[in-house]
């Protein structure tokens, strides 16, 4: 099982490293996955996550209370926003209706979140 939990982080932290520079993509939940698979593969590499200066606190936040501070409540509803903004202006419907139903259940979850 520890090559697929390795194989799983490693894809996590590139789906992430993805999410960091588009709009539409998260990063912080593909870390928390990277981080769970890390923790039974290769804990090394968990603890460099968690150290990192900008995604390390939100992971340990999340992981230690279940809590997501309000920047990043806002970053991420922004980048959702912007999202579906640049697929109204480019796809047209039905597909911003993709992205609105995202932003909707996505961005309604995470706004409900404690801070």
């Amino acid at each position: 099982m520890r090559p697929l939990y390795l194989a799983g982080g490693i894809a996590s932290v590139a789906l992430g490293a993805v999410g960091a520079v588009l709009p539409l993509m998260p990063t912080v939940p593909f870390l928390l996955l990277a981080v769970f698979c890390f923790a039974r593969s290769n804990p090394e590499w968990e603890r460099k996550i968690l150290e990192h200066p900008q995604w390390g606190p939100q992971i340990a936040d999340w992981r230690e209370r279940r809590v997501i501070r309000r920047p990043a409540k806002l970053a991420a509803i922004t980048a959702m926003s912007a999202g579906a903004i640049f697929t109204w202006a480019t796809l047209g419907a039905p597909w911003v209706y993709v992205s609105l139903a995202i932003l909707v259940i996505c961005g309604g979850w995470i706004a409900t979140r404690q801070e």
